[in-house]
């Protein structure tokens, strides 16, 4: 029989951060996070105007489960048991064992590590759970600290892609990054 590779929902813990299921429980914190203009600077994606603007994309985050393409996290911080980020493994193709990820933080908590906890906790999931072979992130080539993040954890960048994607009236530029399971294995185990 099928296992999906996802549930048991699996929460992760680092030194300072719980890495939960987003749900509703956490609504004003999510539209906290997506309707922060420097959250979403580098998100190709509107910023809710509203809280039930964000109802649909917890939905989303929710079928990636069930559909087995991703598994996403909001980051916790433990003692307020407040959402101050989201982190996640999208794009799944089991057949290759390939996968993508995404992440954003309040600004507010951002500059203090917490990003490279959560990292490092999904980074270890992927590649020890899911037993991915390569890991992908796409960037915007102004986000200078997604792209240092990355290359802090031995992603390499792979192309930089001009005008190859429309959002909001123009066509931006993209970075690819790729880490493999042996440069993980090498660096982090």
């Amino acid at each position: 029989m099928h296992k999906n590779p996802f549930l048991p929902f699996t929460e992760l813990k680092t030194k300072r951060l719980l890495l939960r299921k987003p749900t509703n429980e956490y609504l004003h914190d999510f539209f906290l996070l997506r309707s922060n203009e420097e959250a979403m600077r580098f998100v190709p994606r509107p910023p809710a105007k509203e809280p039930n603007d964000v109802i649909p994309v917890i939905e989303m985050l929710d079928s990636l489960l069930l559909n087995e393409t991703g598994i996403w996290w909001g980051i916790i911080l433990p003692e307020k048991n407040q959402l101050i980020g989201s982190i996640g493994i999208f794009n799944y193709k089991s057949e290759h064992r390939r996968a993508e990820i995404g992440y954003m933080l309040l600004p507010q908590f951002q500059r203090q590590g917490m990003m490279q906890e959560a990292i490092e906790a999904v980074l270890k999931f992927g590649f020890n759970q899911m037993n991915l072979h390569t890991l992908e992130a796409i960037t915007d080539p102004e986000n200078h600290p997604s792209n240092q993040l990355l290359l802090k954890n031995k992603f390499v960048q792979e192309a930089h892609f001009k005008q190859n994607f429309f959002f909001n009236g123009k066509f931006l530029d993209s970075y690819h990054f790729t880490l493999h399971r042996k440069t993980y294995t090498t660096n982090f185990e």
